[in-house]
């Protein structure tokens, strides 16, 4: 698979294309990495290929904060100036003069 350079860094706030829910971007993988199995739960006609960036997002919709993992291709930046509400975003990010999401220098994975 040929990888290619990620679009979006650590701390980009982002929205799905196509499902109503958007996040902080607070880790990235150059291609896919996750489970078979969750790979095969994504119906075959909306399934994204590997040999993309993945992110791992900070994520909420209307009803609830949670972890998501999204391709590459089926995020966008989002530029609502909405403020987020997941609770862990203080745990991994400071905020920037600027309103921008820094990571925490203590933070590692």
């Amino acid at each position: 698979m040929k990888q290619r350079t990620a679009k979006f860094n650590i701390g980009d706030v982002v929205r799905h294309r196509m499902f109503p829910f958007r996040g902080v971007i607070f880790d990235v993988d150059p291609e896919f990495a996750n489970t078979e199995e969750w790979w095969n739960s994504i119906p075959l006609e909306v399934r994204p290929s590997k040999d993309q960036p993945f992110y791992h997002l900070l994520a909420e919709n209307d009803e609830t904060e949670y972890v998501a993992y999204v391709s590459e291709q089926n995020l966008i930046s989002d530029e609502s100036g909405v403020p987020l509400r997941n609770p862990q975003i203080a745990q991994i990010f400071d905020k920037g003069p600027t309103g921008e999401f820094k990571p925490k220098m203590s933070f590692a994975h």
